[in-house]
């Protein structure tokens, strides 16, 4: 008569069983749901938010959007919407909302003024040596692509680029000095055209 192996000891399984029940991936919703029953109201669900007042998230660096999710979570950034927001957002659930995001596909911004975009391009990828204004390509790169530190930028909405602007320089948002820097050297005509610019990248 053949004895069957014996099985795994319930004292083994309960420290994986516990491993299971904490692992993030076990617990963290699905975040194409989240993204459709929370977030698509203002950036969509694919990320490419078609009203200008709110930013397009689509192929945003996933560290940085993590880092951002983060900040409105602890009250280090904010913002009226995001307040409310984001506090029905588990912060487990966070990576994986961000990896989604940063997977999706961005759509292109639309130029209005071919002439102001022209101008908006020297100050991009030359600044204002004049006035101190560093190029911006120096940082979000020349393709406005940006890194895991500096936000993707092209093809962006100009309302939203000139409301973080002015937000940087009222002290609104003050999350970044160098921007806070840059936000008060830069004229208003500049600000405009950058914006302008940054749309079409």
């Amino acid at each position: 008569m053949m004895m069957k192996p014996p099985g795994p000891k319930p004292a083994l399984l309960l420290p994986l069983l516990l491993v299971l029940l904490h692992s993030p991936s076990i617990l963290a919703k699905d975040p194409a749901q989240t993204a459709a029953t929370v977030c698509a109201a203002c950036h969509g669900v694919d990320g490419n938010s078609t009203d200008p007042a709110y930013p397009k998230l689509a192929g945003m660096n996933q560290e940085y959007l993590l880092r951002q999710l983060r900040a409105f979570a602890s009250g280090k950034r904010r913002d009226e919407a995001m307040t409310g927001i984001i506090a029905g957002i588990d912060v487990a659930d966070f990576p994986a909302l961000a990896a989604y995001y940063g997977k999706q596909k961005r759509k292109p911004g639309v130029v209005r003024d071919a002439g102001l975009a022209a101008q908006g391009k020297r100050l991009y990828e030359d600044g204002n040596t004049e006035s101190g204004v560093p190029a911006c390509a120096g940082c979000h790169q020349p393709d406005g692509e940006g890194n895991a530190r500096f936000p993707l930028l092209a093809g962006q909405h100009q309302a939203y680029i000139l409301k973080q602007m002015a937000d940087y320089r009222s002290g609104r948002r003050a999350t970044d000095p160098l921007m806070t820097a840059v936000s008060k050297r830069l004229t208003t005509e500049e600000t405009k055209a950058l914006a302008e610019y940054i749309a079409g990248l």
